[in-house]
């Protein structure tokens, strides 16, 4: 059982530290509701796959799309190696 800080200053503390984490989580859910809110518009307006455009949109966060498309050939090359 894991033990809890004793005194009432500790606790204060940890519980203060709980209020923060739930503050972020509660943020993380907000921005999450807005990407799915700019996804579906873009679906409604310019016909774009949402599930494509929010891996667009993650590649084009990250700058990494020399890393997807290598990634991508590595698995297709695997797949074919297996399979064919």
């Amino acid at each position: 059982m894991t033990t809890l800080p004793s005194n009432e200053k500790d606790r204060k503390k940890v519980r203060s530290s709980m209020e923060e984490i739930s503050n972020s989580l509660t943020r993380i859910e907000a921005e999450r509701d807005f990407i799915n809110d700019v996804l579906d518009r873009m679906q409604e307006e310019f016909e774009l796959p949402k599930k494509e455009m929010r891996k667009v949109s993650k590649i084009f966060h990250k700058r990494n799309i020399d890393e997807v498309v290598n990634e991508a050939e590595t698995v297709e090359e695997i797949y074919n190696q297996l399979m064919v």
